[in-house]
């Protein structure tokens, strides 16, 4: 006797129809799971949960840009790159993946295809977040260097972030290269007004109060430097900056 599936009824009796499974809120589900794992640093678990994902919808977009940015992480950049690219063709006005796909493509090098995805993530008016993108353009173009574009892209987040840590921090390092050294100062002025420094904005500081012949300001910025972040690179950099 063949075994019968399990049925569901109401209270009197009466044989209620299936309802099809929702393979898309399944999806989104898995995928709400997937992100979690990923901000806990559990990214295997991550992976499983994003794969599921798309076992259950292959069209579900966000699964396909969470399961890239783990590719990305282990260095698995074909396949990262290969679902980046099915999330936008699903979703091809989506910001937040071009901002997320530039990123990638910055850090492989692509520095035109990166500013391309970038700045049609930042003039798109759907993006809640354009600061970001401007800024994630900036520092790509900072590591061209192609410094002008860099500072039209910095200038672009403070106009609208204009306390932006980030951005001021990037703007007193490009003054800097510039030698603009006043500039650098006030960037730097109102980046400590916001934020705690950095060792890279600690690095800019010494440089730049050393420049304009503030040997005291000089002094404080290093000797915080070696204080505070006595094993980082600019601690290395300042070291032979005073010896050269």
């Amino acid at each position: 006797m063949a075994a019968s599936g399990c049925v569901t009824t109401n209270a009197d009796g009466v044989v209620l129809p299936q309802k099809e499974p929702d393979l898309e809120e399944a999806a989104r589900l898995n995928t709400q799971l997937g992100v979690d794992y990923m901000r806990r640093g559990q990214n295997g678990a991550a992976l499983e949960k994003l794969k599921r994902a798309l076992d259950q919808d292959e069209q579900y977009a966000p699964a396909h840009t969470a399961i890239a940015l783990i590719y990305a992480d282990r260095g698995e950049h074909r396949a990262a790159e290969k679902h980046y690219r099915r999330a936008l063709s699903l979703r091809p006005d989506d910001p937040a993946v071009r901002n997320n796909f530039g990123a990638f493509l910055c850090e492989r090098g692509k520095h035109e295809a990166a500013d391309r995805n970038f700045l049609e993530a930042a003039r798109n008016p759907r993006y809640q977040e354009p600061a970001k993108a401007w800024l994630n353009a900036g520092v790509c173009a900072r590591r061209v260097p192609d410094l002008k574009k860099a500072e039209r892209y910095f200038r672009q987040a403070l106009k609208i972030v204009p306390q932006s840590p980030d951005a001021l921090g990037q703007m007193a390092w490009v003054s800097l290269q510039q030698q603009d050294y006043l500039s650098a100062r006030a960037f730097l002025q109102r980046y400590q007004q916001v934020a705690r420094m950095t060792p890279e904005t600690l690095l800019v500081g010494y440089q730049t109060e050393t420049a304009l012949g503030d040997a005291r300001a000089a002094f404080a910025y290093a000797d915080r430097l070696r204080r505070d972040f006595p094993d980082s690179k600019e601690r290395k950099q300042l070291s032979q900056s005073s010896s050269s």
